[in-house]
């Protein structure tokens, strides 16, 4: 009876590897081809990192609608900050025209929709002037385990700590500075930092700031920052840190886009 078992089992088991396997084939060359397209598109230098999730893929590609499709693109070329990362998640999205095989051409009809654009502590610092700048989420947030106030791990705009020498203050040690952010302008697009007090304690540098040098100081940490343009073209709904890098994320429902407005300049 086990020899009997164990010959229906070999062959069943061995059946589903290869349906698993070539599933898998299947969604790893859409996810390569979604990749191309994206940077056709987008005239990026370099293909973007596309995961198309959920199992299994065929089901998904037959019915022409996708669980959820993440596209990353780190280190694009930006106008104003040098670099940027870009990030857009798709959920229930449906690609016109119908095709496993997504093409440049393509517009993509999500149920919901959440862009990201990403600046690290380095070109923050350098938009600044301020070569060393580390920025971290505020400290209450520091050991949250969810990693943020947002599903995407944001942390809140207000109280943000930089860390870093304000030299055009004439200093020539690291400060931390409380830093909020807020979004102005017609078209949502200008980030704007405005520095509020100077931090002292454990988790900062620890370096306090003289009385006639905290206006400077202040001004140094407090820049605008414009041409901040999600990819997709959407509306910022939150601004924050996440790690060591300052993001800026808008959600939007049933929209239909653009394959091509994943980059915005």
């Amino acid at each position: 009876m086990r020899k009997v078992l164990t010959r229906l089992l070999i062959p069943a088991a061995v059946l589903i590897l290869v349906v698993v396997g070539t599933d898998f084939g299947f969604a790893i060359f859409a996810e390569y081809r979604m990749a191309r397209s994206v940077r056709t598109a987008a005239h990026l230098h370099f293909d973007p990192w596309v995961a198309i999730l959920g199992f299994p893929f065929g089901t998904q590609a037959a019915r022409g609608r996708y669980q959820q499709v993440e596209v990353k693109a780190g280190g694009v070329a930006h106008p104003v900050v040098g670099k940027a990362s870009l990030e857009a998640t798709l959920y229930d999205m449906v690609a016109s025209p119908k095709s496993w095989l997504i093409g440049p051409d393509a517009k993509l009809t999500s149920a919901r929709l959440e862009s990201r654009i990403i600046i690290d502590s380095t070109h923050v610092g350098r938009f600044m002037n301020i070569k060393d700048l580390l920025v971290e989420a505020p400290p209450n947030e520091s050991d949250n385990a969810t990693g943020g106030t947002t599903e995407s791990g944001i942390s809140d705009n207000h109280g943000l700590v930089f860390t870093g020498t304000p030299t055009a203050a004439g200093l020539d040690k690291r400060v931390s500075v409380s830093v909020d952010l807020s979004i102005t302008g017609a078209d949502h697009t200008n980030l704007v930092f405005t520095a509020t007090e100077v931090l002292t304690g454990p988790g900062t540098a620890e370096e306090p700031v003289p009385d006639d040098k905290k206006a400077a100081v202040f001004r140094a940490f407090s820049t605008t920052m414009p041409g901040m343009k999600l990819p997709f073209g959407l509306a910022p709904t939150s601004e924050g840190a996440r790690g060591s890098d300052v993001i800026i994320e808008g959600i939007a429902s049933g929209v239909t886009v653009p394959l091509d407005g994943f980059r915005q300049s």
